[in-house]
């Protein structure tokens, strides 16, 4: 039977691990000057290295050649036995399968025994996460003061589950993802050993799909060594179900024109062409997550080739950043749902249809007032001189009896002071009374408009409820934080938001939820505005000095008219 090349290829000596000089270095010293730990923990992603490492400490701990530097030597009786899988004090334990308190027991019972050929007895425990509660608290004394002759390493891809009490007594090792480039280099170098006639762009394609885990990786080439004698680009993304470059940038082409049916048919096309939904996901997420990079700046982050590079950068122009985090998420969740769903590719179609069915925010509104509200007038008033806009609007619908231009040329003759006005209204038609029913109607629903010079806090107090249902539509937990705020005041068109602790003030901070809440606010209220958050409670406040108060508010009529003022809580000093 033939070897499966992550076994044929797995390292023997520390210079062959990949990617992982940060472990080997601190292991090669450790056995170099003979100070070896009692008690290893080797965490890390899967395929990273985690067992391979532990048989090299196992190997060199127990070689026999003179020189501590140069272990293991591979030459020696005792690296031979190891090697051919013949070393006796090798114990691996598989915790997956021997959870129970009654295997460590008998580890417990059988670690006593002196050594059968080497100096050390090293346990290599993987997937130790698996042992449950009782088996940890048995082996827990044992772990901490093994005998002379033993060693423990613990290997796990979920350190988050090792108890404190054991992470506390071993020598804690972490192992990185392979990067890409590091992979393409080992896989090329042992195909010529092999002797494997592979394509130069398969070798990337396999280091992309395998994620980061070596053993991945040679495992995927094994797979495809199986199929055919010459490995081509095109055969391997047919063997491994992935889709071409040119498909990815065409469904993004498709997002970013808003093109449903385009998209959709190129997804359902793939799909029919072989492509697995989720490695199309994957790749769809990991060409967005290369727009991202290139839209940060961080060009030098991405692996791709100059046709493909050009490409990115257009479309990082193309995106708007929220969109851009949008398309992302959309479809990072179609790489973990596609398994759920009993129609193959509806995650991806769903992904694409929510994200071109998400409201985008509305462009920013120009400086310019608004163009204002016609109102039909009766015959020989059109000739009258008429207000350019109105700073604000009464909410008050006129009556019938009581509709007339009087108000209008009231409103005319505080502009106009030399114009006179006559003691008796005109007659009016009832079809002009129906029309300023209707036209009073439109102004009531009309937004009240910030006048041009300063802002005033009583606009924005009235707009709040509107911006905080603006806000809740494109991020929920930013609203709630809205709600736990409370509008100080306005100083220097910079808006004061209080809140009762400064734990709700970081989080309102982050920049996500200001950059929405600048947005929504510019959106409402027709101009750039700022954002600045203090702790206001009753023991601390941090009030600024020059904070606008309104003239016709309750803070001002406490100061001006009943002799109050404002003053922050001062701190008591301590007789010591």
């Amino acid at each position: 039977m033939t070897q499966a090349l992550y076994r044929k290829w797995r390292p023997q000596g520390w210079d062959e691990v990949v990617a992982q000089e940060h472990v080997v270095q601190t292991l090669q010293n450790a056995v170099a000057n003979d100070r070896v730990a009692h008690a290893f923990l080797f965490a890390g992603p899967r395929g990273t290295g985690k067992t391979t490492t532990a048989r090299l400490l196992a190997k060199a701990v127990n070689c026999l050649g003179p020189d501590l530097a140069k272990r293991p030597c591979n030459t020696c009786a005792h690296c031979q036995a190891l090697n051919t899988g013949r070393f006796l004090d090798l114990i691996e334990i598989d915790a997956a399968s021997n959870t129970s308190v009654d295997d460590v027991r008998d580890l417990r019972e059988k670690i006593n025994f002196s050594p059968s050929q080497g100096r050390y007895k090293v346990y290599i425990i993987d997937e130790v996460h698996m042992l449950s509660n009782a088996a940890f608290n048995a082996l827990l004394k044992t772990l901490e003061e093994p005998p002379p002759h033993a060693i423990f390493v613990l290997a796990t891809t979920e350190i988050h589950k090792i108890p404190a009490t054991v992470l506390s007594r071993c020598q804690r090792h972490e192992f990185r993802r392979i990067p890409i480039a590091s992979m393409v280099t080992y896989l090329k170098a042992q195909s010529q050993v092999e002797g494997i006639d592979v394509d130069e762009p398969v070798f990337t394609e396999i280091a992309r799909q395998a994620t980061g885990s070596l053993r991945d990786a040679v495992s995927l080439l094994d797979q495809l060594t199986s199929s055919s004698e010459h490995i081509t680009l095109d055969m391997a993304q047919k063997v491994l179900g992935t889709a071409t470059s040119l498909r990815v940038i065409e469904v993004v082409d498709a997002l970013i024109e808003n093109d449903a049916p385009t998209g959709l048919a190129l997804i359902n096309n793939a799909l029919d062409s072989g492509t697995d939904a989720r490695q199309f996901a994957r790749q769809i997420v990991t060409y967005l997550r290369n727009v991202l990079l290139y839209k940060m700046g961080n060009q030098a982050q991405v692996e791709a080739g100059e046709t493909i590079k050009e490409t990115l950068e257009k479309h990082a122009g193309q995106f708007a950043m929220g969109d851009l985090l949008g398309a992302i998420e959309a479809f990072n969740q179609a790489t973990t749902q596609e398994q759920a769903n009993w129609h193959p590719g509806l995650g991806l179609e769903l992904a694409f249809t929510n994200f071109l069915t998400v409201p985008k925010p509305a462009p920013k509104p120009e400086q310019a007032a608004p163009d204002p509200v016609k109102v039909a007038e009766p015959a020989g008033q059109a000739d009258q001189p008429k207000p350019k806009t109105a700073q604000r609007v009464r909410t008050e619908k006129p009556k019938p009896s009581q509709v007339s231009v009087a108000p209008a040329r009231a409103k005319q003759s505080k502009e106009s002071p030399t114009e006179t006005i006559q003691d008796e209204p005109p007659k009016v038609e009832p079809q002009q009374v129906e029309q300023v029913l209707e036209t009073a109607n439109a102004i009531e629903q009309t937004p009240i408009v910030p006048p041009e010079g300063e802002l005033s806090l009583t606009v924005v107090q009235q707009s709040w409820g509107e911006i905080k249902a603006m806000v809740k539509k494109h991020n929920p937990r930013t609203e709630g934080l809205l709600n736990t705020a409370r509008l100080v005041g306005l100083k220097a068109n910079k808006l004061i938001l209080g809140f009762s602790s400064s734990i709700l003030k970081d989080m309102m901070e982050k920049e996500g939820n200001i950059t929405l809440t600048l947005d929504i606010l510019e959106e409402v209220l027709g101009r750039p505005m700022l954002i600045e958050c203090i702790v206001s409670t009753h023991e601390s406040s941090a009030i600024p000095g020059d904070l606008k108060i309104e003239q016709d508010g309750m803070v001002s009529t406490a100061t001006r008219d009943l002799g109050g003022r404002i003053s922050r809580a001062k701190e008591e000093k301590s007789d010591d």
